[in-house]
């Protein structure tokens, strides 16, 4: 809080105050300081303070990338590893990246792991496939924990409603685990609803998991693109 309140200053007035000394003889020291434009970057702005958040003087949001736009990510990440990336094999894990680029990134160096040990070097599409399923990634960009939670979700707990604490010791994890590691991408992919009484997995979970939805399941919340493959997608909205 201290260093947010010392930026008030220098993103107003271009001045910053540096106290000297302690106590009643302390004295403030105005630093005058040269034109400069801050630029800032947060998944979390509710956690910036009002007055800090508003001095800003234009706010955008990054949505996140469509599959198309991670393969030329992924491409461009190829040629500076000197990974030999076909176009099936980048198309597979931009599908299962969660509309991220960091995320491609991570699982095409995993991928590449795979294809030099257990393949010719050459990422293609069985290559890719075979190696995601040994990074328990699945076609939709859920992992161990994702799965995890939704099975428990549903098969332990009927679809809910459930609280989030007894959620978490299902699967062995820590609720804030839970909270901010899985819940935000279940979320947006449609599979789970956060309720007044609990968390409540869609029908669109219930199939994913390879399971019959009753009547009672809620719609899913979040449609997904359908890609060419006739796989479920989400590039509606882009992060950094």
């Amino acid at each position: 809080r201290p260093a947010e309140e010392m930026l008030y200053l220098a993103m107003e007035d271009f001045r910053v105050d540096v106290v000297v000394g302690k106590g009643p003889g302390a004295t403030s020291i105005p630093l005058e300081i040269a034109p400069f434009t801050l630029v800032g970057a947060t998944t979390r702005s509710g956690a910036l303070t009002g007055p800090l958040r508003d001095r800003f003087g234009f706010t955008a949001h990054m949505e996140f990338y469509v599959p198309e736009e991670l393969e030329r990510v992924l491409n461009r990440a190829a040629g500076i590893l000197g990974v030999d990336l076909r176009p099936d094999g980048a198309r597979e894990i931009a599908g299962r990246s969660r509309g991220t680029p960091r995320i491609a990134n991570r699982l095409l160096r995993r991928v590449r792991d795979y294809a030099e040990v257990r393949a010719d070097g050459a990422v293609t599409l069985e290559v890719a496939r075979a190696a995601l399923s040994v990074y328990d990634v699945d076609e939709l960009g859920l992992d161990r924990l994702d799965r995890a939670v939704l099975g428990a979700l549903v098969r332990s707990f009927g679809g809910g409603p459930v609280g989030v604490s007894t959620l978490a010791v299902a699967v062995g994890e820590e609720p804030a685990t839970v909270e901010e590691v899985c819940e935000p991408y279940l979320v947006r992919a449609g599979m789970l609803a956060r309720t007044p009484r609990g968390r409540v997995a869609t029908a669109l979970a219930w199939r994913h998991l390879g399971v019959q939805p009753p009547a009672s399941a809620p719609g899913e919340q979040l449609p997904l693109p359908v890609d060419g493959q006739g796989r479920g997608t989400l590039g509606s909205q882009r992060t950094e």
